[in-house]
């Protein structure tokens, strides 16, 4: 793999402009950036990639496949035969244009990386997971952390479980997670618990996972889980094991209590996805990629010989050179798509949008209508090779691709498959784009 060369200004000179080149760019740092990142290196390509904040905070750290069909009262038991019911259906559907195989190798690479870096998943099977979500329902997940694999077992088994949470933690009740899986989960009951060295006032999730890291703090928690217990074998609580290698401090922590632990999300911003964004922002580095974090891309161009990239810091211009580009900004919380009075607009390229025909269609008059709302569908058009179209139907240009939520025809919140969209579409704008630079 060719490195990136990464030319920087002398240290008196802070303003200087500094250039990156590399042979790929990635603009986005949320799941399809990174899974594309993932695959890119996989490919043995030199890779710079910039991008804001975004959106992976707030994820559950499921990933999901597909778990609705649109317009479906029941979820999805079967993804891959659902797949098949989709191309039918909605064929320009992202997930539609990605063959089942192609989908089956992206998830097994990038829970291998995320495995390999010290966060376990679930490998992807037939068959969808029941999973607890912060409130205490369920909702269908291909994938799960291994951290809380063991909840969809025991609650399919129906085993007595104690769901606990802590004094001033904000973002999950235990009571309430009962309450609402009570019909499904007779055999849950639920303790309320003070967090070892807490002295009050609202506890911090974040805080709470870097302080489970200390093996005096997971030896304390471990005899609270074990008092709070009482007769069953099996406690699940909130997403606390850890922010960095939280498999190891599950295991600790059921050695130390002689328990079955498992965890469940809280509400965002959250640790799961917190993990996810440290875990890529320490390791892709380490093997190569160039990240500038934090930083929007304020201008693309495209020319036959590639795209130059620039972004700015609090030292000055950016400039990323790269032979090919994938575009991976997500929608309007990660500022992919911008909402204007009377119209959507993509704001780096201006590229068309698919979207209704006036503001008045976005949203249907009822929020809890079954249809969904129109606004969730909109987003850029690509064709088979992930290529983003422009106003004459053809490609916008051979050297841009896209990925992730941005794609039009979907909406990932009802059908369950934000995280398939990314990973899926990821993996095919890698393909198709080493296939342009020879590789």
């Amino acid at each position: 793999m060719m490195p990136p060369t990464i030319t920087l200004p002398e240290a008196s000179m802070p303003e200087e402009a500094r250039t990156i080149t590399s042979e790929l760019a990635i603009i986005g740092t949320g799941i399809a950036g990174f899974a594309a990142a993932v695959f890119a290196l996989e490919r043995k390509l030199s890779i710079a990639m910039a991008g804001s904040t975004g959106a992976l905070a707030y994820t559950t750290g499921y990933l999901d496949l597909l778990g609705r069909m649109p317009g479906a009262a029941h979820a999805v038991d079967d993804p891959w035969l659902a797949l098949a019911e989709l191309r039918r259906s909605e064929p320009e559907h992202p997930l539609s244009l990605v063959a089942t195989a192609d989908i089956e190798r992206a998830f097994t690479l990038f829970t291998d990386f995320l495995g390999q870096e010290g966060l376990a998943y679930t490998p992807a099977g037939r068959s969808n997971l029941m999973a607890m979500t912060p409130v205490g329902t369920v909702k269908p997940t291909l994938s799960v952390p291994a951290t809380m694999a063991a909840g969809p077992a025991l609650m399919a088994a129906g085993s007595p479980c104690v769901i606990v949470d802590f004094h001033g933690l904000k973002g999950f009740s235990g009571r309430q997670a009962v309450a609402n899986l009570r019909q499904r989960w007779p055999e849950l009951s639920t303790a309320r618990l003070a967090f070892p060295g807490s002295r009050g006032g609202e506890l911090y999730p974040e805080i709470a996972a870097r302080s489970l890291q200390v093996p005096e703090v997971r030896q304390q928690m471990a005899e609270m889980l074990r008092q709070a217990a009482g007769p069953a074998s099996a406690v699940g609580l909130p997403a606390l094991l850890g922010m960095h290698r939280p498999d190891l401090v599950l295991q600790d922590l059921q050695r130390l209590s002689g328990l079955t632990l498992f965890e469940i999300p809280t509400m965002p911003p959250a640790v799961p996805g917190i993990r996810l964004r440290e875990l890529f922002a320490r390791a892709l580095p380490q093997r190569g990629v160039t990240i500038i974090p934090q930083q929007k891309v304020q201008r693309l161009h495209l020319d036959e010989n590639g795209a130059c990239l620039t972004l700015g810091d609090n030292y000055g211009t950016i400039s990323i050179h790269a032979e090919a580009v994938i575009l991976a900004t997500g929608r309007f919380l990660s500022g992919g798509l911008e909402a204007r009075r009377d119209t959507i607009r993509e704001p780096l390229l201006d590229l068309p949008v698919a979207q209704p025909s006036g503001r008045s269609q976005w949203y249907e008059e009822r929020y809890t209508d079954p249809r969904g709302h129109a606004i969730h569908r909109t987003g850029i058009v690509v064709d088979r090779t992930f290529r983003p179209l422009g106003g004459d139907g053809h490609p916008f240009h051979p050297r841009l691709f896209a990925a992730g939520i941005i794609l039009a025809h979907q909406d990932w919140i009802r059908s369950r498959s934000g995280a398939g969209i990314a990973i899926a579409s990821a993996c095919r704008a890698v393909d198709e784009a080493a296939r342009l630079l020879g590789r």
